[in-house]
C-alpha cells in the first residue's frame, strides 16, 4: 500500500471508530503524523485527497475539520462524473437510475404522506410546457427529488439525484423541447403523481420505469444522430 493510501486509511479508521466525528477538528498536522507514524508529507497528501471527496474540510488559518459526512455531500463526485460522460456511458447511468428510481417511486406510493403528495401536485400545477428550459430543469429536479424523498432513505435519494446532474437534465430537456415532447413528458409526471396519490405502488413503479426508459430511448436516438 502506498504511503498516502495508508494515511488515508488511518484517518478513515479514526472517523469510522468514532474517534473523529462529523464537525470535529483534526489534530495539528505534526501531532497527527507522529501519532499515526506517518510523514507530514504523506499526511498532507491524504488530507488533500479526503478534501476532494468531501470527507474533510480544510479551512485556511483555522484547521482541518471532518465534514458533516451527509450522503449528498459524499456523493457529489458521482454527479460530476455523470455530467462528464459521453452518450454510451449516460445510457448505462440511466439504466441504473431506472432500476433505483422506479423502486423508490413504488415505495413513495406506499409511504407518501398526504402533505408530501399535496406538495407534489403543487409542483406540477406550477409548471407548463411553455416555460423555459431552465425552468423545466428545475421542475424536473424538484419533482423527482420529492418523490424519492418520500421513500425515506437519505442515501438512496442522494444517489439517485447524483445520477442525473443539472447539466445532463438541461441537455435532455433542451432536446425534448426541440422535439415538441415537453407536454408528453409533463403528462407522464402527472400520471406518476396520481399513482402515488392513489397509493398504488405497482402502477407507480411501472409508470416511473416507462418514464425513465423513454428518456433512455431519446438518448439512444440522439447518440445515433450524432454518430451519423
Amino acid at each position: 500500500m502506498a504511503v498516502t493510501d495508508e494515511a488515508i486509511e488511518k484517518i478513515k479508521a479514526m472517523i469510522v471508530s468514532g474517534e473523529l466525528s462529523p464537525g470535529d477538528r483534526l489534530p495539528p498536522e505534526k501531532e497527527l503524523s507522529e501519532r499515526l507514524g506517518l510523514s507530514r508529507n504523506s499526511m498532507r497528501e491524504a488530507v488533500k485527497a479526503l478534501e476532494v471527496i468531501r470527507v474533510l474540510d480544510v479551512r485556511r488559518g483555522d484547521g482541518t475539520y471532518v465534514t458533516s459526512l451527509e450522503p449528498h455531500l459524499l456523493l457529489e463526485a458521482i454527479s460530476f462524473v455523470a455530467d462528464m460522460h459521453d452518450d454510451d456511458s449516460l445510457l448505462e447511468i440511466f439504466a441504473v437510475r431506472r432500476m433505483l428510481e422506479s423502486q423508490a417511486t413504488g415505495i413513495a406510493a406506499t409511504l407518501g404522506t398526504a402533505e408530501a403528495i399535496e406538495a407534489l401536485h403543487a409542483e406540477l400545477d406550477g409548471i407548463d410546457s411553455d416555460v423555459s428550459v431552465d425552468a423545466l430543469v428545475e421542475h424536473d429536479i424538484r419533482f423527482h427529488r420529492d418523490i424519492v424523498r418520500m421513500a425515506g432513505n437519505t442515501y438512496l435519494a442522494s444517489l439517485i439525484e447524483s445520477l442525473s446532474g443539472q447539466t445532463v437534465r438541461a441537455r435532455i430537456w433542451r432536446g425534448l423541447t426541440e422535439q415538441g415532447a415537453v407536454e408528453r413528458t409533463l403528462s407522464e409526471h402527472r400520471g406518476i403523481a396520481e399513482a402515488i396519490a392513489q397509493h398504488d405502488p405497482n402502477l407507480a413503479t411501472s409508470l416511473a420505469t416507462a418514464h425513465i426508459a423513454g428518456i433512455e430511448r431519446w438518448l439512444r436516438q440522439a447518440a445515433a444522430v450524432t454518430e451519423a
